[in-house]
């Protein structure tokens, strides 16, 4: 945990935006896998740890905005819990240590939101993304689970992206030991893949690093020959010469903060000539996005120039035809980068995203409904303290290139002889995450290899 008073300002500052009624914020339970007592990795809600730091299943917070009083409510172990457990703090003390010293039952929180609601008081809630907290609503304020998303106040989303938009240096410390520990993840990654080894061997190494640093993985490990597939959780394939692999990766701290990267190696010693021609227009897509990070350039202006490089580079390859802006705007670019070009991060990996991306990403601005512009997370505005990925890439995906061959699309400025003999390529990425300074940007973390050159002479160490 951070000290008490970081939580305590955050929370001043929470009631404040919101003026007046009740904050309640749900923290999360366990999760079952299989059968109650075999559960997933505890993780807290985000929005919960960034006010009170608590780690801890099934408490649920109050910040009352009229008062300035704050809760947390929760059940204290029995001794039935304890022979499973060892002995545990109790609630009031887990309390304390964020600041807050009023504490109660489960069951006397239902008391004090009956008691606000038949005084007509109004009691914020946010989106919530776990069936049994929608259950929890519904009992107790009588809010039907199909209508949790509209019912969910939006004083309170607002609220709460306004400061975790805004990255402080404690966090930006956090968040740079998450990358560097993902750093170590890829590293290990490029030493390690070689012909005849399974994608699974290296995704196990992979996490094997994120659990040794006493956190886990920000994200189920994408490691893979297909890097077509853009989450690709199948690790089933074996590594063959004249592949590429594609590792998108992050590790998270015990405090819940994310790191998140791609790279992108050839599975024998170098690069084929055709993967170093794609790879480039993608690393030089990559750097020109880079360039143009600082405070007041929209992102959405970086997507597109990130486009451009893409488009150029392709049509020099022969892969594109005609006026290139006219075939952005008609999203010909999707056919290589049907993604986005980066999001915000933090105690999530595409942080906040369970608020709505139209408030953290575009600041209630509409979103695009383009295939592949829609695709796109942030496009709002850069400020400092922003925290955000870098991550363009080439993609080569069979079914993508059949479709719009059949419906005619993009026929004007697209070559699909040429994208017919490229069906077998996979995908290639990198990714690299960046702080929003006050004049610029700053590379968080350490770096890893992403030139043809570097990414070749690291992969030696493989064999």
């Amino acid at each position: 945990m951070f000290s008490k008073n970081t939580y305590i300002k955050r929370r001043e500052q929470l009631r404040k935006d919101v003026n007046s009624g009740l904050i309640l914020l749900l923290g999360n339970g366990e999760s079952p896998m299989n059968y109650l007592d075999n559960t997933y990795s505890y993780r807290q809600d985000s929005s919960f740890l960034y006010f009170t730091g608590l780690q801890h299943p099934d408490l649920v917070a109050v910040f009352d905005a009229d008062s300035g009083e704050d809760f947390i409510y929760g059940d204290d172990y029995t001794i039935d819990h304890i022979v499973w457990m060892g002995n545990q703090p109790t609630i009031k003390d887990r309390a304390a240590t964020c600041g807050i010293d009023k504490t109660g039952t489960i069951a006397q929180l239902v008391i004090e939101l009956q008691k606000a609601t038949n005084a007509g008081r109004k009691v914020h809630f946010l989106p919530v993304y776990r069936g049994e907290n929608k259950i929890k609503l519904f009992e107790w304020l009588g809010v039907l689970p199909a209508e949790v998303a509209e019912r969910s106040s939006l004083e309170l989303v607002k609220a709460v992206i306004k400061q975790r938009n805004t990255k402080s240096e404690e966090e930006i410390v956090e968040i740079e030991k998450a990358v560097n520990i993902t750093a170590d993840m890829h590293l290990a990654a490029m030493r390690m893949a070689r012909p005849g080894l399974m994608e699974a061997e290296i995704a196990a190494e992979v996490e094997r690093i994120a659990l040794a640093h006493d956190g886990h993985y920000s994200f189920p490990v994408i490691a893979t020959i297909n890097g077509q597939t853009l989450h690709n959780h199948f690790h089933g394939n074996k590594l063959a010469d004249g592949r590429m692999f594609l590792l998108d990766a992050g590790a998270e701290t015990p405090m819940g903060y994310a790191g998140d990267m791609s790279s992108t190696f050839p599975v024998g010693k170098t690069f084929t000539t055709r993967q170093k021609e794609i790879y480039q227009v993608a690393l030089d897509s990559h750097e020109k996005a880079i360039s143009m990070l600082k405070p007041g350039v929209p992102f959405k202006e970086v997507y597109f120039e990130s486009a451009r490089v893409i488009m150029n580079g392709m049509k020099d390859m022969g892969f594109v035809k005609g006026d290139i802006e006219e075939g952005i705007a008609n999203g010909a670019h999707a056919m290589f980068f049907p993604c986005g070009l980066g999001h915000m991060m933090g105690l999530d990996v595409h942080d906040m995203e369970d608020l709505g991306e139209q408030y953290v990403g575009y600041d209630n601005e509409a979103k695009s409904t383009q295939f592949g512009l829609k695709s796109l997370r942030l496009g709002r505005k850069l400020e400092p303290g922003f925290v955000l990925t870098i991550e363009p890439g080439i993609y080569f995906i069979p079914q993508l290139i059949d479709l719009w061959r059949k419906e005619g699309r993009n026929t004007q400025f697209l070559n699909f002889d040429k994208l017919e003999e490229y069906k077998d390529f996979g995908g290639c990425r990198n990714e690299e995450d960046f702080l929003i300074t006050n004049d610029g940007c700053r590379l968080l973390g350490k770096p890893i290899p992403k030139t043809i050159e570097d990414v070749e002479n690291e992969r030696l160490k493989a064999f």
